[in-house]
């Protein structure tokens, strides 16, 4: 019987692994179609007619046929559909959800372009790296401050929060943004890499289509 679940991405996209690190978590079972994106083939009619802004992931349901896109949208969508990872009442729901759109606005971008210029995916002069640094370190004093005291982002129990998180911050060793400084987030990375399930980006999303095991 075929996985529920198909996630089209590529290996080096960090909203991919976000997506496919809530599925391992969830112990959910997925199909993966790598999409050369070099090649253009997220730009084809065929692509763009399931993922309608021609980006990485895709999710498809296949319970359903729904074709879900971006990546906050899918943890959510998955947390709902799952019953995993959403949070226990209604305030931890939408706490949840303030810290992905805090993530796709503040520590995300700092931290995935700053990658993309390390690994020669982007361009960008020495200008723009300190400023890329500095909204980073700024980023991450307010997570560190939030997580003194705390175990989790939100409430008591891993979140979708807490995935999309380190699904950005998974990647801050190939930035070259050194974490160290932030104590209590580097204590909250390590209670994430012992979660049953978890898979760094090496271990999780390989560089061709994958049937489910």
């Amino acid at each position: 019987m075929p996985a529920r679940f198909e996630l089209h991405g590529i290996a080096f996209s960090g909203p991919t692994y976000k997506v496919g690190l809530m599925l391992s978590l969830a112990g959910e079972a997925f199909d993966y179609v790598h999409v050369p994106l070099r090649e253009g083939a997220h730009k084809q009619p065929a692509y763009l007619a399931k993922q309608r802004y021609g980006q990485v992931p895709l999710l498809v349901d296949r319970n359903n046929g729904r074709h879900l896109c971006q990546s906050a949208a899918i943890l959510e969508y998955l947390a709902d559909t799952l019953g995993k990872f959403g949070g226990a009442t209604l305030e931890e729901r939408l706490q949840g959800r303030e810290w992905l759109y805090w993530d796709f606005d503040r520590l995300a971008p700092s931290i995935y372009r700053t990658r993309g210029v390390k690994r020669g995916f982007r361009q960008a002069g020495p200008g723009i790296l300190e400023m890329y640094a500095a909204e980073a370190s700024t980023a991450l004093k307010v997570l560190d401050q939030h997580l003194a005291g705390r175990n989790w982002i939100v409430g008591e129990d891993v979140t979708i929060a807490d995935i999309d998180i380190f699904g950005v911050l998974a990647f801050a060793g190939e930035a070259e943004i050194d974490l160290s400084p932030y104590a209590h987030v580097s204590a909250w990375l390590k209670r994430m890499e012992a979660l049953p399930g978890m898979k760094l980006p090496q271990n999780l999303l390989p560089m061709e289509s994958r049937i489910a095991a």
